[in-house]
């Protein structure tokens, strides 16, 4: 699914990592029918409303303390009026996004499509609150992600195990 704003992993994999496991309670499932199934034709942002059920102080952690909707693309038009058709991302055709992301039971692949076709996988119960580098050069699918865990965050619960196995992409530019 097309998301317009801010996709570098540095602030998307933590607001992603963050909603599957609290808002969405480890259900991987839930997670893609809200951001893919559910969405008519792409995101214009994701918000901190995905951060619902989240500790206080991890929302002010990833977000600085701002709090903002997301808000979806509406009344989307072709040229020539007629409404626009949702776009596949594929490895032949990224239409110019710079990163994906895939959702699976066991945790979320982050592709730099800019760089490679396949991407690390990043666990589901990676604190949100880690250092990620936005680098797409060190996002290579044969290496570890570049994730570091925090240096001084208390560690947080994650709750709800993995659901059922899926592969669905949500792109960001």
């Amino acid at each position: 699914m097309y998301v317009h704003f801010d996709g570098n992993p540095g602030s998307k994999l933590r607001l992603l990592l963050a909603a599957y496991q609290y808002r969405f309670a480890g259900d991987v499932e839930a997670m893609a029918r809200y951001l893919v199934d559910e969405v008519h034709h792409g995101w214009e942002e994701l918000g901190t409303d995905l951060l619902d059920g989240a500790p206080a102080a991890l929302r002010t952690s990833l977000t600085g303390g701002m709090e903002f909707p997301s808000r979806q693309f509406t009344n989307v038009l072709n040229a020539d009026g007629t409404p626009a058709e949702r776009e596949l991302i594929t490895p032949d055709g990224t239409n110019g996004l710079d990163w994906a992301y895939v959702l699976h039971s066991h945790g979320i692949e982050v592709i730099a499509l800019q760089e490679y076709d396949r991407g690390p996988v990043v666990p589901w119960h990676t604190d949100p609150r880690s250092l990620i580098h936005a680098d797409p050069s060190v996002w290579r699918p044969d290496f570890r992600a570049p994730v570091l865990p925090p240096r001084t965050a208390p560690r947080l619960t994650a709750t709800a195990a993995a659901a059922a196995p899926t592969s669905r992409k949500t792109a960001h530019r």
